[in-house]
């Protein structure tokens, strides 16, 4: 039906030639994985079907991004850091299904990537594992799980790697400590990445995608230490159905989103260091990337983000408790 739907709509549009526009609204490490994929998209369609696609990018904290769509910001599809955000938006305004999920493969996550630390050149401080982070002579830098989904991603690795080992209360302790050490929370991952490259900081934690970035644009001035374990973090891609349905882009939208699958997209992918979906591929750049011990976000909290939210992000929760504590 939906190839039907496709065919019909292309017709239709090569008859007037127009320009498409698209709306992503996506969290900050993206910008140059989507500029790529962009290009290589808008190529394929301006060939293949005589369209002109222009797809228009927001970057900011998935959070901040989240609550612009919120608000009105008039996205066609939003690729966020977490399912938690796309939720929001789906259950506070119903400008998409809730089993909007289910509408793509690998539960609408084209790419996964994980926590890492980004360290200066020769690991000054001699930081190897999560142990290291709460040590008080190590500056941690980190964003705002407020408005980043980055950085919940970085605190539930930190609070995984403890809980799963010795439950609620050490974990919560060790957390403490390493929040503790954090001198300025950035609204995003993005922010806190730069405020590293300025010298603030002894240990980053960083998506893996990014962490390659900022390697290369600093010329391997940094390091990347893998810790022995993390956790898998999955962000997932959604077309916001009612937006995309009023700018009459709802099907371009989805074969947007389902380009991300195709073997040229997933080549793009893990190019731009992020661990792509298709097992394959994935397969002939392994060696690219640290060998870590992944876990799955449901194997500390089984009702997933919902859950995570009520305990640690709400207001008043563990982590805002975490922030008055420490001081």
């Amino acid at each position: 039906m939906f190839i039907f739907c496709l065919i019909l709509f292309l017709s239709t549009l090569s008859a007037f030639s127009e320009t498409i526009e698209l709306l992503n609204v996506s969290y900050d490490p993206t910008r140059e994985l989507y500029k790529e994929i962009n290009k290589k998209f808008s190529e394929k369609w301006g060939k293949e079907y005589g369209i002109n696609v222009n797809i228009k990018m927001s970057h900011g904290g998935s959070g901040k991004q989240a609550r612009s769509v919120l608000e009105g910001l008039e996205a066609d599809v939003v690729s966020l850091a977490l399912a938690y955000d796309i939720d929001m938006i789906a259950k506070m305004r119903s400008l998409l299904p809730l089993d909007w999920q289910k509408k793509l493969p690998d539960n609408s996550c084209p790419y996964t990537s994980t926590i890492v630390f980004l360290v200066r050149k020769g690991n000054p401080k001699n930081i190897k594992s999560w142990d290291d982070l709460a040590r008080a002579d190590v500056e941690v830098i980190t964003p705002n799980p407020k408005t980043s989904g980055g950085a919940r991603w970085c605190y539930l690795a930190c609070w995984g790697y403890v809980y799963r080992k010795g439950g609620t209360e050490q974990a919560r302790e060790f957390v403490k400590k390493v929040y503790k050490n954090v001198p300025v929370l950035d609204t995003g991952a993005r922010g806190s990445t730069n405020t590293f490259l300025q010298g603030i900081g002894d240990v980053l934690l960083s998506w893996e995608n990014e962490a390659f970035l900022a390697m290369k644009e600093t010329q391997n001035a940094l390091e990347i230490v893998p810790p022995e374990v993390s956790i898998l973090a999955e962000p997932p891609v959604a077309v916001i159905e009612k937006y995309a349905e009023k700018h009459k882009t709802k099907e371009i939208a989805r074969a947007y989103l389902e380009f991300l699958y195709t073997d040229e997209a997933q080549e793009i992918i893990v190019k731009n260091h992020y661990r792509c979906s298709n097992p394959a591929i994935f397969e002939k750049y392994r060696s690219e990337f640290a060998s870590i011990k992944l876990f799955h976000l449901e194997e500390i909290y089984p009702g997933g983000w919902e859950e995570v939210h009520k305990i640690h992000f709400s207001d008043g929760g563990i982590f805002d408790q975490i922030m008055l504590e420490r001081k």
